[in-house]
Formats: C-alpha cells, structure tokens, sequence
C-alpha cells in the first residue's frame, strides 16, 4: 500500500472530513464507555467496529432515504453504492484504533497500552482533521490553532469522561 493511500486509510481525505471526525468521535465515545466497563482488548475491538459498523449503516440508509426523495424516484444500487463510498470515511475512522486494539487482544502489546494508542490515534486523527479543515478554508494562524484547539478539545473530553469514569 502506497504511503498516500495508508494516510488517506488512516486520517481519511478532504472530502471526508465530516465522516472521519464523526467516525473517531464514535470510535473514541465507545472505548470511553467499554474500556470502563470492561478493559478488555478484545471485546473493545468488538465493540468499536461493531458500533461504528452500524453507525455507518444507518447513516447509507438515512442518506439514501433522503436522495430518493430529493429526486422523487428509488435510488438504484448504483446511487446506494454511490452514498455507501461517500459515508466510507466513518468506518475507515475505526481501522487504526481496532487495528491497536488487536494488539492488546493477541498480546503483542500490553492491553492498557492498546487502549491508550487507539485514544491517542483518535486525537491525532482529531489533530490532522482541524490542521486539513483550517487548510482547505485557508484559515489564518489564529484561526487554524482554534480549528484544531476545537478539534482535538472534543476528544479530550471524551478521553476526560474514560478517566474520570475510572
């Protein structure tokens, strides 16, 4: 795999800012919640990708409802296709996190270390999201550190409520 085409897996592309933010969000929401329920690498791989898996259903469904109204007729597999490729950045948003939590559930890593690294690949994906949106909106200096100040915050957060759950 190319080094562009691992980035683009990795922290998704300009045209799917929305849905790799939205997708981490869910990634790094659900190991909040799982990982104070049950520490366990495994069951938490499950658990994000399942969760994310179904987000990203409903979310082709929802939208394929509303373009089917929007041009009054059924869309064709194509055009669901079509809508399943552009909600792809939310499920591609849960591959490096699981891909570390795995490492936690085959001990290749200590299960702790796991969760931690699948957190932190949640906030440098938060990080380069707010740097590519500032980009594309050629935003000043001041605003660029805000975008991703806001960013990154969100995932803070989320991080805050796991360790203030434990």
């Amino acid at each position: 795999m190319s080094g562009g085409r691992l980035r683009r897996l990795l922290f998704g592309s300009h045209h799917g800012i929305a849905g790799t933010v939205y997708g981490t969000i869910v990634v790094m929401g659900t190991l909040a919640a799982g990982s104070h329920a049950s520490p366990d690498a495994w069951r938490l791989a499950v658990a994000v990708g399942g969760t994310v898996l179904v987000l990203w259903i409903a979310h082709v469904y929802s939208h394929g409802l509303a373009e089917a109204i929007n041009i009054r007729s059924r869309l064709t597999g194509a055009e669901l296709a079509d809508v399943a490729r552009r909600e792809l950045p939310i499920p591609l948003a849960a591959v490096a996190p699981v891909a570390a939590l795995l490492l936690g559930a085959t001990d290749l890593l200590r299960e702790s270390t796991a969760i931690w690294l699948a957190f932190g690949i949640g906030l440098a994906t938060l990080f380069v999201q707010g740097l590519r949106y500032a980009g594309v909106e050629h935003l000043s200096r001041s605003a660029r550190v805000v975008a991703v100040v806001v960013n990154v915050s969100l995932g803070l957060v989320i991080v805050g409520f796991e360790v203030a759950l434990h």
